[in-house]
């Protein structure tokens, strides 16, 4: 694995000024995983601690209930579904899925002052050298040594040292900058739910977790000898997403078998991150933020008892919350009183608007149109007023859901996804209070026709004006 080009020359410490901003994105981490959301089955000491030093919301949703789309709006502050992209998710020869000249954080960031690296899983879409153009994007016709194009450095990164999509997708190859590292001539059999494909001859599932996390401490290191110049991170790893593969120190370490063993080892990689802010004099001054994309698959692990995705109904894939409905902890000691729980209404991609607000930026009319700054939530500002007037959720089959308050609406029958398809004879939509009825179980559809009226109004509204935030 070739060395990522991130030494500096030293220099001294940074004076007060623009936080750095650290994004961990868990791949299909449930609700219900970490210690500090109620897990009983999995240590999770990083995750926890990071809730007592900062903020735990317990009401923060993915913008879809899988992987690609979620990244799409963290990435752009815009709904997936107002993309080419209506259902399922990109594999890992799609196309760049975000819009040539769109806005990122990343480039927000960049354009005001911030060094910007992304180390992870990027599941966006790349733009990969075909050796017989136009044919397809065949394995075979991939022309692996060229550069790929229209990666994480062409939306706003300075850096970048990853794979291409899931670790269940081919190409089984790193990817650093704008080149794979290696030559991809072995080949992966398929196996359960990982996909046939080339692979690099030293590239190992079960070490894919350790070197991204190596690569993330080396750049977090490597801005400290540079200190002068705020930095952006953004961490998506591929823990505990399917291979579940905890590496060998990580076995045995959990009650929820080798699954919860994985997300044993994303919580020793969220430690990693906050050691080596830490030993860089960083975290006073960081904002630091652990997530996750979706839920998790495993609704209910009846032999451990432990439900992953808490109390919500449903999985990854599902309009119903246990899809989208995520752990989410926010630590910025210099502003976010410690040890705080939010029950504010928030969206993954609302970190746009959130970081224009932190740096002092006006962002243009054609970017970030559903994106709403959650910074006075992070202050305890907001004085009680919702920030949001809606979260919209997203299906892997393209079901919407309305949230608004404490009602929800489902448009169609089932879950939207992989738990449900319904049944003829139920309600064509679902109507639940979730104060009163947090498990989706009791619908309300044929009895509230009023609010389902208003909040289909609220959807269609949404989709005419192409945003869903106040314009700016």
């Amino acid at each position: 694995m070739s060395a990522v080009s991130w030494a500096v020359k030293a220099q001294g410490k940074p004076a007060p000024g623009k936080p750095n901003i650290v994004f961990i994105l868990a791949d299909d981490m449930g609700y219900g995983d970490p210690g500090c959301y109620g897990s009983k089955k999995i240590p999770t000491p990083n995750m926890d601690a990071l809730a007592a030093d900062g903020m735990r919301f317990t009401d923060a949703h993915s913008g879809s209930a899988v992987c690609t789309p979620t990244r799409y709006g963290i990435m752009t502050g815009r709904y997936c579904w107002r993309t080419r992209l209506k259902r399922s998710v990109l594999l890992g020869y799609s196309e760049p899925l975000i819009e040539e000249g769109r806005l990122t954080v990343a480039s927000l960031l960049k354009q005001n002052g911030y060094h910007t690296a992304c180390v992870g899983k990027w599941h966006l879409g790349l733009e990969w050298k075909l050796r017989n153009p136009p044919a397809g994007t065949e394995e075979s016709n991939i022309d692996f040594p060229a550069p790929v194009k229209r990666g994480p450095q062409s939306y706003g990164f300075d850096e970048f040292f990853g794979i291409s999509a899931s670790l269940d997708m081919p190409p089984y190859i790193y990817i650093d900058g704008d080149r794979v590292v290696g030559e991809p001539t072995g080949y992966m059999e398929r196996q359960g739910l990982v996909r046939a494909g080339v692979r690099e001859p030293g590239f190992r599932m079960v070490d894919v977790l350790p070197a991204l996390t190596r690569k993330a401490v080396e750049y977090i290191d490597s801005r400290g000898r540079d200190p002068s110049r705020p930095f952006f991170l953004y961490f998506p790893l591929t823990s505990p997403h399917t291979p579940v593969v905890p590496a060998e120190e990580f076995r045995g370490k959990s009650g929820a078998g080798d699954y919860g063993d994985f997300v044993v080892q994303t919580d020793w990689t969220l430690g990693e991150i906050m050691k080596a802010l830490a030993r860089n004099e960083f975290a006073q001054n960081t904002l630091l933020i652990m997530t996750s994309d979706n839920g998790s698959t495993n609704p209910v692990m009846t032999q451990f008892d432990h439900r992953p995705n808490g109390p919500w109904r449903g999985r990854k894939s599902d309009a119903w919350d246990g899809g989208h409905r995520e752990p989410f902890i926010a630590r910025w000691p210099a502003k976010i009183k410690a040890g705080t729980v939010n029950p504010e209404l928030i969206c993954l991609g609302d970190l746009m608007a959130t970081c224009a607000e932190i740096v002092g930026a006006k962002l243009p009319r054609n970017a970030g149109e559903d994106s709403y700054s959650i910074l006075p939530a992070l202050l305890g500002t907001t004085g009680g007023t919702p920030i949001r007037e809606a979260v919209i959720h997203h299906s892997i089959e393209g079901t919407f859901a309305v949230r608004q308050g404490p009602w929800k609406l489902v448009i169609g029958r089932g879950s939207g996804g992989w738990s449900s398809k319904g049944l003829p004879e139920d309600p064509e939509g679902q109507l639940y209070n979730l104060e009163n009825d947090p498990g989706e179980m009791d619908n309300q559809y044929t009895q509230r026709p009023e609010m389902v009226r208003r909040l289909t109004q609220l959807l269609d509204r949404y989709k005419k004006k192409g945003r869903s935030s106040p314009r700016r």
